[in-house]
């Protein structure tokens, strides 16, 4: 009996001792955030590509196993998936992710959020009441992410404490050193006006000192017009701009048909890990954003 007591209770250990965090993520650079502070202690599961638009997603049941099964909900906020993660929430019926829950973290809600306004109908389209919500395209904001993240890891997972805050501190100096590096090799853009898909880009414009210029969506959240496309035609026919963003997953042929017509050059820029075949990483993120920049001027 007491082998068999014995050998119930090792059976069991591994369980009782087991300290890894399952995270389900809503984008990509969370995911990667989680990564880099929990290393082989967090295992993290993205709900999106950078492939894929994350106003946009269906709540399937794969994704509602994945929530169910979560210690940790990493999501950007401020209303950028309302039309999917509430739905998985509720089906997924995990207390331990619900909105005011430990488990719960609203990356956005850690950062001052641009944008915010109070007077929002269906006619203005795709906008966000409580500021826009794409972040992760300032490092800045990855930094107050990141700071939030590990105590909230720290809380959830205790018996790692020691482990995420040792690899955070490694992480923020890292990070801090790279943006030193990308603030002065990006000086050239400062002041250079930029046309967009979408309103994407509204934390990258204000942390390097990039003008946007117009876009491309007379409707957020709506494709681009003919009608309007043409009056950026001759808004722009003098070169009034000096570059024309879109992400991966927008349709290519405004930006080419724009730049065509105006000699803009039309850039691809990643908007989150995964955009780019350089895009690898965090860092690799912000990389390929300014060198594509770059050399979108020359």
């Amino acid at each position: 009996m007491r082998h068999l007591f014995c050998a119930s209770v090792l059976a069991l250990l591994p369980f009782s001792v087991h300290a890894d965090l399952n995270v389900f993520a809503c984008e990509p650079e969370w995911a990667a955030l989680a990564t880099e502070i929990g290393g082989e202690h967090v295992t993290a599961y993205s709900a999106t590509t950078a492939l894929q638009d994350p106003h946009y997603i269906q709540a399937r049941p794969s994704l509602i196993a994945k929530v169910r099964n979560a210690d940790l909900v990493i999501c950007s906020g401020a209303q950028l998936e309302i039309g999917w993660l509430p739905a998985l929430l509720q089906k997924a019926n995990n207390p331990k992710v619900r909105p005011g829950a430990p488990g719960y973290f609203e990356a956005s809600s850690y950062v001052l959020r641009l944008g915010a306004t109070a007077n929002v109908d269906r006619s203005q389209g795709d906008i966000h009441p409580q500021g826009n919500p794409h972040i992760q395209t300032n490092p800045h904001n990855v930094a107050a992410v990141a700071a939030a993240l590990k105590k909230t890891m720290r809380e959830l997972d205790a018996a790692q404490a020691e482990t995420y805050e040792s690899r955070y501190a490694d992480f923020s100096k890292r990070w801090e050193d790279a943006i030193r590096v990308w603030e002065d090799k990006a000086a050239p853009l400062r002041g250079k006006r930029a046309i967009t898909h979408h309103k994407s880009w509204v934390y990258l414009e204000s942390w390097l000192g990039i003008v946007e210029a117009g876009n491309l969506e007379a409707v957020p959240g709506l494709p681009p017009t003919a009608t309007h496309l043409s009056k950026l035609t001759t808004e722009f026919a003098d070169h009034g701009a000096d570059f024309i963003i879109r992400s991966p997953y927008q349709d290519s042929r405004p930006s080419q048909w724009l730049s065509e017509r105006t000699g803009i050059p039309a850039v691809v820029l990643p908007l989150t890990v995964g955009g780019t075949d350089q895009a690898t990483d965090l860092f690799g993120l912000y990389d390929d954003i300014i060198e594509r920049l770059l050399g979108a001027i020359g």
